[in-house]
């Protein structure tokens, strides 16, 4: 009989409830649950793609090994005892470093990212990578520099403020990111409705510009200069004020002698909006009841990513909107994420060890991505020799994909965890495919960290699994039995064996859960996993509240509002201006920016032919004046090269970009040979990051500077002249 299941979709960070109608395994519609207590029946075009993940028959449901060039099925016990060993005789050979590891975002929404946490840690190795490096490591360094901890993140308390400054970030097509906001076009609109504005800061009139009271067409990489001249006008007025932040915050004389300098008349050229303009913003954010600056991916992907970050925090701390109703506030999740983060890897740190070839710095125990495949490429002491992927794809989603793809291929072992046999899985030796989405339980601790409001909610499955099936955290637990070195790796795979699934995730959960903000141990009317279970469309804990406070990681809880790498590195932007315009000669003339479409979700959601229908979505988009003087038209295929590369792809004219700027989205490239998705193959599109170059990346931290990279585009050759297929067209 047919029978509906509540739970979530989790493709995004969005998390937005679903309904999902299912009869035995099949699934027979999936609709938004009107009654969740966070997206309110709001759902996406991807949300109902959860069914077609379920029935794909490109989808691995058995581990596979490589064998002369081709993978075969082979048994769970057999696949993981072959994956782990090849890994520990790798580093037998060369060595702890030898094996480097990957996690990718699709693990993050589920909790299999802690248990990659373990299996890291028995590796042993400091060649650890994931997509953090491609989106998130500015937003990490600011907040760890500022508030002691990189996970003490302010999130935008967006049901309450009466003013928003969006900037590099397009929340209508992401609803939200690191910042947990199902539907956030109806936020949006409810912003205004009460009386407030939103304004948008990007060089693309975005889908979120589209419903905004204003859009500012900043240059790409002019964000920090309209930042500070923002600053030098309030402090120039006088109408700083830090509000609950007052006498708790060390640096405010610093950071105003920076911005000094950059007075809306110096920073006006940089940023590419007028002074008057620039004053204008800044003096309607200070005067705003409430508000609050958000700054996402756009500006993480840049040189100037951690002083941009580092500036969006600063705004809202001395307009006295940080910490505060309305402005960027903290969620209470039910379970510390912190404090966990804190017992199962210690305090956070920066710089304790350098990247081998491009001596980038570690942020947590992890180095840029940017720099791997310098690593597997260049011989030496602790060159990659084997590789441990789980869940991510990044030959299409690294910078410089083209040189990653070919490096792989001189690695002598490749595990990974992965529903496909992808861009990247292909170079694997062994793959350990997971149980789909709806057919794994869960409880979500991360999202909650970062949701515009505070919630629990719990995931059953909602399809019968396969009987040999296993999850993320199943099967990375049962890695971790075979990939130990020494006596550490004895012992461990002996507890291993003896505790078998160890493990139930839940009963983690249960006990940090009891003991976290909202549990019994503070109330009788705690929270327990039970509870959570109970509650199908999750439980509603209250709008956020002011916690900084109890968050802060700094010596003697002080706000650092001027800390000195960020500040040493703002004494930098005249240079690193008069890099960017060096960089924009020889006929690099355009500046590349990215773009997200909501029907798209990275690399691996284009196997869905619901998503994928309709018109092209990878293509480059132009201003219209561009065209014109290149003397190119809309629907024609153009060639986008940069220094490390060219791809071509169709050309779409639009004036919603800024002149001298054009914008191709990430995550297509699907012609490879050997990739096992045959639905994205027909909508091969062309990979961005075989032109993005993994040299231009954010000073401090190394993450990919993916925008404002200097290309030029013109008109592709011709086809060459196939006589033989067009004798076939003709009969």
């Amino acid at each position: 009989m047919a029978e509906t299941v509540h739970r979530q979709c989790t493709l995004c960070e969005a998390h937005c409830g679903i309904r999902v109608e299912v009869d035995g395994g099949e699934v027979l519609r999936i609709t938004g649950d009107p009654d969740d207590v966070i997206s309110r029946g709001y759902i996406c075009p991807k949300a109902a793609a959860l069914a077609d993940i379920q029935s794909d028959p490109d989808r691995l449901r058995r581990p596979v090994k490589k064998v002369n060039g081709r993978f075969v099925e082979i048994g769970w016990e057999e696949a993981l005892a072959l994956a782990g060993e090849g890994l520990r005789h790798v580093q037998d050979r060369h060595g702890a470093d030898a094996v480097a590891t990957y996690l990718g975002n699709p693990g993050a929404h589920n909790s299999g990212v802690f248990a990659a946490a373990l299996v890291r840690r028995l590796i042993g190795s400091r060649n650890n990578y994931s997509a953090t490096s491609t989106d998130q490591l500015p937003q990490y360094m600011s907040s760890y520099e500022m508030f002691g901890h990189y996970f003490v993140l302010p999130v935008p308390d967006v049901e309450r403020t009466r003013h928003m400054l969006v900037i590099g970030a397009n929340p209508a097509v992401s609803n939200g990111s690191l910042m947990t906001a199902p539907g956030i076009r109806e936020r949006i609109k409810a912003i205004r409705a009460r009386g407030g504005k939103v304004v948008v800061i990007d060089p693309r009139r975005t889908e979120t510009a589209k419903h905004a009271s204003e859009h500012v067409a900043v240059r790409p990489g002019g964000d920090p200069y309209l930042l500070l001249a923002m600053l030098a006008t309030i402090f120039a007025d006088g109408s700083e004020r830090l509000g609950r932040l007052e006498g708790r915050c060390d640096g405010l004389e610093e950071l105003k002698s920076l911005a000094a300098e950059w007075t809306p008349q110096r920073a006006a050229p940089h940023a590419g909006v007028e002074p008057e303009t620039i004053e204008r913003l800044a003096r309607e954010f200070a005067a705003a009841p409430s508000a609050v600056a958000y700054a996402r991916v756009g500006v993480c992907q840049q040189r100037t990513g951690s002083v941009t970050h580092w500036l969006v925090n600063a705004l809202n701390i001395v307009t006295g909107n940080m910490d505060s109703p309305g402005g960027a506030m903290f969620p209470t999740p039910p379970v510390d994420l912190i404090r966990l983060l804190e017992i199962g890897t210690g305090k956070p740190h920066w710089g304790r060890h350098r990247q081998r070839v491009s001596g980038l710095p570690e942020f947590a125990d992890e180095l840029p991505v940017a720099g791997l495949a310098d690593e597997i490429a260049t011989p030496g002491e602790g060159q990659v020799r084997g590789m441990l992927l789980f869940a991510g794809n990044p030959v299409l989603s690294a910078p410089g994909g083209a040189r990653l793809d070919a490096a792989m291929e001189q690695l002598e072992w490749c595990v990974a965890i992965d529903m496909y046999i992808t861009e990247t899985t292909r170079h694997a030796d062994v793959i350990l495919p997971p149980l789909a989405h709806l057919e794994r339980s869960d409880i979500d601790i991360v999202f909650p960290a970062l949701s515009v409001r505070n919630q629990m909610r719990y995931n059953p499955a909602a399809v019968p699994a396969a009987p040999d099936g296993r999850d993320d955290w199943e099967i990375l637990v049962g890695l971790s039995a075979h990939v130990g070195r020494g006596l550490k790796g004895k012992i461990t795979n002996t507890l291993m064996r003896l505790a078998g699934p160890l493990s139930k995730f839940e009963r983690i959960v249960n006990v940090a859960m009891l003991a976290g903000p909202h549990g019994l141990l503070r109330s009788r009317r705690g929270l327990t996993v039970g509870k959570v279970k109970r509650a199908p469309h999750g439980i509603d804990l209250g709008p956020l509240e002011s916690s900084l406070q109890e968050r802060l990681r700094t010596e003697g809880k002080r706000v650092r509002l001027a800390p000195a790498v960020l500040l040493a590195e703002g004494r930098r932007l005249e240079e690193l201006a008069a890099e960017r315009e060096a960089q924009l000669r020889d006929g690099f003339d355009l500046s590349l920016i990215g773009r997200r479409s909501l029907r798209s979700n990275n690399s691996w959601m284009h196997n869905s032919r619901r998503l994928t229908k309709g018109a092209d979505r990878c293509t480059a988009l132009m201003h219209p004046d561009d065209a014109a003087a290149r003397g190119l038209s809309a629907g024609q295929r153009v060639r986008v090269s940069s220094t490390v590369g060219s791809i071509e792809l169709p050309l779409e004219v639009s004036d919603e970009i800024r002149a001298g700027v054009i914008s191709i989205p990430h995550g297509f490239g699907h012609g490879r040979e050997g990739v096992g998705w045959r639905v994205a193959a027909e909508h091969a599109g062309a990979s961005v990051n075989d032109i993005t170059d993994p040299a231009i990346v954010d000073r401090l931290t190394g993450n990919a500077g993916y925008n404002d990279v200097a290309v030029r585009v013109q008109a592709a050759a011709p086809a060459p002249h196939d006589a033989r297929a067009e004798a076939a067209l003709a009969v």
